[in-house]
């Protein structure tokens, strides 16, 4: 007797259990690391940002791998090989007008106790008055200098810098009151 209830119960499961797992696929987008890969973004040789980037944010396909089923944003449920293309991401952007971050960390090298820098930057008033105090004495070329390599000193018209897009960009981190705090557990 026990035997035919164990027997009714694994076939009652077995049965299920796949629909279960299949009905419960997430849609593309809500993969997980690892169960998609992303196209590299084609990018603008001028701006060395992505091409298609509109309101500082660019799309990129993304390919869900082998044998991973999910839905499509139209509802369909879909089993992907590694060539389809599941789902698009957005990407950041940045506002970049033209000023090159190799032309400034060089021109602030160079020829900073002149002043050059700021006036490729779009600070003619401190290039100015660094042009007549010879860099104030060398100490404010040195400063200007580690604060443009630093990338704390930017164009004046509030863009960043044209940094190769695999380069060394430089992200900035702050505390504002939208930051999520998690308290830390000690062990």
């Amino acid at each position: 007797m026990a035997a035919t209830w164990n027997g009714l119960f694994c076939a009652l499961l077995c049965s299920t259990l796949p629909q279960i797992v299949t009905n419960n696929a997430d849609g593309c987008a809500d993969l997980r690391v690892g169960q998609y890969l992303c196209k590299s973004p084609k990018i603008d040789d001028a701006t060395q940002e992505p091409e298609n980037c509109k309101d500082l944010l660019a799309w990129v396909e993304c390919l869900p791998a082998p044998n991973i089923t999910c839905l499509l944003s139209n509802g369909t449920k879909f089993r992907f090989s590694g060539e389809e293309v599941g789902f698009n991401k957005s990407i950041p952007c940045r506002n970049v007008t033209g000023y090159s971050y190799k032309v400034a960390v060089a021109l602030s090298l160079f020829v900073g106790w002149l002043g050059a820098d700021r006036f490729y930057l779009g600070y003619p008033a401190l290039g100015l008055l660094k042009f007549c105090t010879v860099g104030f004495c060398g100490i404010g070329s040195l400063v200007d200098f580690i604060l443009i390599s630093m990338q704390i000193v930017g164009p004046s018209d509030g863009s960043d810098y044209i940094v190769d897009y695999y380069g060394a960009r430089l992200t900035r981190l702050s505390i504002t009151n939208e930051t999520y705090r998690r308290t830390q557990i000690s062990p």
